[in-house]
């Protein structure tokens, strides 16, 4: 009987090889637990579950999603980002600044991916040790929110009939565009910096451009004016006040303008890092991506409602217009 059991448990073994179930394969089996730490309202974007999915990931069977949202109140971050830790997820992606700094003080073992990360420098800020190395636990996407904000100002001044007041609707980690600032002083731009939107809305902050008679706004990057990018553009047309966004969603949502790089693909490479890292890759070995393709959408219909005229360098420009 003894020898009937170790010939089967060997026949066993030797088939389990043979179909590559390996120790490895088995630990790949189990379901990889995802932690989601955002600071603004809502779950997983929905371009980063198609990209898992695309990568061969099923909800459910191979990955769960632990979400932490801080429902717009950043001092809510650390404790969310304890959170995660204390529930042993296997990767945490961070969302925003604030929300990835969290992360890395609960964690220094635990893989971090930034999804994204737009704020300062993150090698002189001490989140990584390098771009093409960033050592420790963190790694992701570099999306160059400051640089883009400038720019994103910018085209809007080429595309207004002389603006002299832009209101910046301003994010919840203070003033940090400083790069707007520079450009508005070059142009002889008077800016108006608005507070942040409270829970009541966009009404009263809008309100205020109104009457601060501001030619346009510039909607700085934040992932809470993605999410909430629907009430920005009500707000926006209701005053009939022209504004550019960071996403072309925002645009093809009924917005302005729009520029920076396409969120599917940004998403896209989030989703190849928390792949890579699943599969056994160290994050800190993984270089630290920025984005290399970026669109400008100009909305005509929108245009035509607030009684704006593109000028043709501006159309010729676009990478999509919508009409």
């Amino acid at each position: 009987m003894r020898h009937r059991i170790a010939v089967v448990l060997l026949l066993t073994l030797a088939l389990l090889t043979t179909l590559g179930w390996t120790g490895q394969c088995w630990s790949q089996a189990k379901i990889a637990r995802i932690g989601f730490l955002t600071p603004a309202r809502g779950g997983v974007w929905p371009e980063l579950r198609e990209a898992l999915r695309t990568l061969g990931y099923v909800e459910g069977q191979t990955i769960t999603f632990e979400v932490r949202s801080a429902e717009n109140n950043l001092d809510r971050l650390p404790e969310l980002a304890a959170e995660l830790v204390r529930s042993k997820v296997d990767i945490i992606v961070a969302v925003s600044p604030p929300a990835i700094l969290a992360a890395k003080r609960a964690t220094s073992t635990i893989p971090i991916v930034m999804d994204f990360w737009g704020g300062g420098d993150l090698v002189e800020s001490g989140v990584v040790s390098s771009f093409p190395r960033p050592g420790g636990n963190i790694t992701g996407v570099h999306m160059l929110a400051a640089d883009l904000d400038a720019k994103r100002f910018e085209l809007l001044l080429e595309a207004l009939p002389n603006p002299r007041k832009v209101a910046v609707l301003n994010r919840e980690n203070g003033d940090s565009f400083t790069q707007v600032r520079q450009a508005a002083r070059a142009a002889k731009i008077q800016l108006h910096v608005t507070d942040t939107p409270g829970p009541e809305g966009y009404d009263r902050v809008f309100d205020t451009m109104a009457k601060a008679r501001v030619d346009a706004v510039l909607v700085l990057s934040f992932p809470r004016f993605h999410n909430e990018r629907q009430q920005i553009i009500e707000a926006a047309a209701k005053r009939r006040i022209p504004a550019i966004y960071e996403w072309g969603e925002s645009a093809r949502d009924g917005g302005l303008m729009a520029y920076g790089p396409v969120f599917a693909e940004l998403n896209r490479r989030a989703a190849i890092y928390v792949d890579r890292i699943l599969k056994g890759a160290k994050p800190g070995d993984l270089p630290i991506e920025q984005p290399t393709r970026f669109e400008f959408v100009v909305n005509l219909r929108t245009a035509k409602a607030l009684g704006l005229t593109f000028p043709q360098s501006t159309l010729v420009r676009a990478d999509e217009v919508i009409r």
